[in-house]
């Protein structure tokens, strides 16, 4: 007589405890609310802007708005993969990534006042959006976390490509600050993959690319 096999039961996914929904909401008000501060000196302190006429200033700021919107998304991103990362390593990773991330929102922050420009009023959206989406990550599991950091970073790479192509020429100040950007994403992106990341499907990455360029397109005017 065969004896009926006990039901699987699925193992229930992970969830953020109270210390990091805390730690979390902390950062969402500072992000959104408060002035960031860098540890590290500000990159093109010393360059010039002299040659900027006034429509040139205006795409600096146009474009710096966009990167400030993408320094607001990326901590929320953080955040929301340090909620529910599992793996401490993998905690220490986008822990101190997301410190230099915050260095990446002061400079934006600090250059956009510069140029004269106003940041995105769609920041909370962008925020509350992004911190879900890590969130979601993470709950997935640790290599597939890692998978999204990588590929975000490496999309953020080429996005902060794009810009450096696009900005007016005299602009030697937000150059600077684009190009120290790049360079810190890059090692962002070899770090994940370095820990495990997994590649993330074809479809994922082309999602992640169309939901990046609503944020972008649409913080460069409002």
């Amino acid at each position: 007589m065969k004896h009926a096999s006990a039901p699987r039961t699925r193992r229930p996914l992970p969830l953020p405890d109270c210390d990091r929904l805390v730690e979390a909401l902390d950062t969402a008000l500072r992000t959104l609310f408060a002035e960031a501060h860098s540890t590290r000196p500000f990159p093109g302190e010393t360059g010039s802007d002299a040659g900027l006429n006034a429509p040139a200033r205006r795409r600096s700021a146009q474009l710096m708005r966009v990167n400030h919107s993408g320094e607001v998304s990326a901590q929320a991103l953080y955040q929301g993969q340090l909620a529910t990362a599992r793996n401490e390593r993998v905690r220490a990773l986008l822990a101190r990534a997301a410190r230099e991330e915050t260095e990446h929102l002061a400079w934006t922050s600090r250059r956009l006042s510069e140029l004269g420009g106003a940041k995105s009023v769609l920041d909370p959206l962008w925020y509350s959006a992004s911190f879900a989406i890590g969130a979601l990550s993470g709950l997935f599991g640790d290599r597939w976390n890692l998978g999204f950091l990588a590929e975000t970073e490496r999309q953020v790479e080429s996005h902060l490509e794009g810009h450096l192509k696009q900005l007016p020429a005299a602009d030697e100040r937000t150059r600077a600050i684009l190009e120290q950007m790049k360079q810190d994403e890059a090692r962002h992106a070899v770090a994940a993959r370095q820990q495990g990341a997994r590649a993330l499907p074809l479809g994922l990455q082309r999602a992640m690319r169309v939901t990046s360029k609503l944020m972008t397109t649409t913080s460069l005017w409002v």
